[in-house]
């Protein structure tokens, strides 16, 4: 009696474990698909905004020589919005667009950005909410290829074409690239790409360049790059 019941308790548990199994399978199957579908749409969306014009200047903070290159940018496209993320101090930038007599109606800065992976992060969904579906990503030479890498993934993911605008940097770079970097980043940005799809972050930091006050900034004093060469005059 015991032996009947045993092969009976085996034979429940062999069966639960192939109910198990085969739904695991089917599950498999459903989310694959599923995934193959997503990917083709967002595939053949990214590739017709390809041939779009760019919705709007993305730049990744890190050296003011970016901002001075898309103030610069500004001046030839003015409706073309602008969206610096954490970029150099407010008044640095407010100055390097008023020395370029840029127009600041449609710049952005968003400061809640702490790493190349959280401009990202924050960013996409301010971008989405524009409707941008070509942007011009900003960066350096010294920004490669981990900055590029992160754009095309987040950015497709979002069916974003990504045209990446890269500029030389003069003197000692403010970060260093290793390819262990690259790869936690390029990791991270995969996991993203698919949670990103529904959860969409706030960052509460975002102002119009032409809300910063200079004067409050001069009174409680601050410092641009010296690459900007930048006339700062503090009361202090």
């Amino acid at each position: 009696m015991n032996r009947k019941v045993k092969n009976k308790q085996i034979l429940r548990v062999k069966r639960q474990h192939q109910r198990w199994w085969r739904f695991l399978q089917k599950f498999t199957v459903g989310v694959s698909i599923l995934f193959t579908i997503w990917l083709f749409f967002t595939t053949i969306t990214v590739f017709f905004a390809s041939s779009k014009p760019v919705d709007a200047f993305f730049v990744l903070g890190g050296s003011i020589k970016r901002e001075m290159y898309v103030a610069e940018l500004a001046q030839k496209y003015p409706q073309t919005p602008i969206l610096i993320s954490s970029g150099s101090q407010d008044p640095c930038i407010w100055l390097i667009f008023q020395r370029e007599t840029a127009p600041t109606e449609k710049v952005w800065l968003e400061k809640c950005a702490n790493s190349t992976f959280d401009n990202f992060y924050y960013s996409i969904p301010i971008l989405q909410q524009w409707g941008v579906r070509k942007v011009k990503l900003i960066t350096s030479t010294t920004h490669l290829p981990r900055a590029k890498l992160m754009a095309q993934i987040l950015f497709g993911s979002h069916q974003i074409w990504v045209e990446p605008d890269i500029i030389q940097e003069k003197g000692i770079p403010g970060n260093r690239e290793y390819w262990w970097k690259t790869g936690l980043d390029v990791t991270r940005s995969i996991f993203w790409a698919g949670v990103s799809q529904v959860m969409k972050p706030r960052c509460s930091k975002v102002i119009k360049l032409n809300q910063v006050n200079l004067q409050e900034w001069k009174n409680r004093g601050f410092k641009c790059e010296h690459q900007g060469n930048l006339k700062v005059v503090s009361s202090k």
